[in-house]
């Protein structure tokens, strides 16, 4: 008996040093700092990183919407803003038009979606700054949209760079290529210049919308 209960304190033991491995590695994600990483964002629909406040999804309500339109003026898809925690949940929602694969995905400083022209949607400005924000990535930096082979494609994450107040009257565009977040390595050379840091070498820009508040 006393074999037994020795193999079974054991196996108690055992599995309350798993548990408190597994709590370990359930951490949150923390952003990074560090010039070059990706932006600080978190996928998924959640509180920002650090805010552990419980939310019934009553006082969570979209405030802000964009109309996404391609160099055509077809509407292509569709983002919403919702102020959730201490940031902004962006949910992007692609329904056709555009081509299967990885793309980048700002904010822009303005809220202006001009196709015309030699260079689609550069109305839209560059990337959103917020005051007194210089660094990379930039504060309308969001992560990829990936889309499918059917056209469609769904992107949540969730923003503590910007509140909704930074970005109502901005845009939002969707980009040709994927966003490399500035993240060449230090053994390639040369290193990542000014164009890398501030487009994420994502290419032209080719659907857009302005953001909007709610009706």
């Amino acid at each position: 008996m006393t074999r037994t209960w020795v193999r079974a304190a054991a196996a108690v033991g055992a599995t309350g040093v798993a548990a408190l491995g597994v709590a370990a590695c359930s951490s949150g994600q923390v952003p990074s700092d560090v010039a070059g990483t990706t932006p600080s964002v978190v996928t998924g629909i959640q509180a920002p990183p650090g805010d552990v406040k419980a939310t019934d999804g009553a006082s969570e309500k979209v405030a802000a919407v964009a109309k996404l339109t391609d160099t055509k003026n077809n509407v292509v898809g569709t983002a919403t803003f919702t102020p959730t925690g201490s940031g902004v949940r962006v949910s992007v929602e692609v329904t056709q038009g555009i081509p299967a694969g990885f793309h980048g995905l700002h904010i822009h400083s303005n809220g202006v979606c001009d196709p015309s022209g030699s260079e689609p949607f550069i109305s839209a400005g560059g990337h959103l700054q917020v005051a007194g924000h210089t660094g990379h990535p930039a504060s309308g930096d969001l992560i990829s949209l990936n889309v499918l082979k059917n056209g469609t494609g769904t992107t949540v994450t969730t923003t503590d760079a910007v509140q909704l107040s930074d970005i109502v009257g901005k845009s939002i565009v969707i980009h040709a290529l994927p966003d490399n977040f500035g993240n060449i390595p230090s053994r390639y050379s040369p290193p990542a210049d000014e164009k890398t840091m501030t487009t994420g070498d994502a290419g032209g820009r080719i659907a857009c919308g302005t953001i909007d508040p709610k009706e």
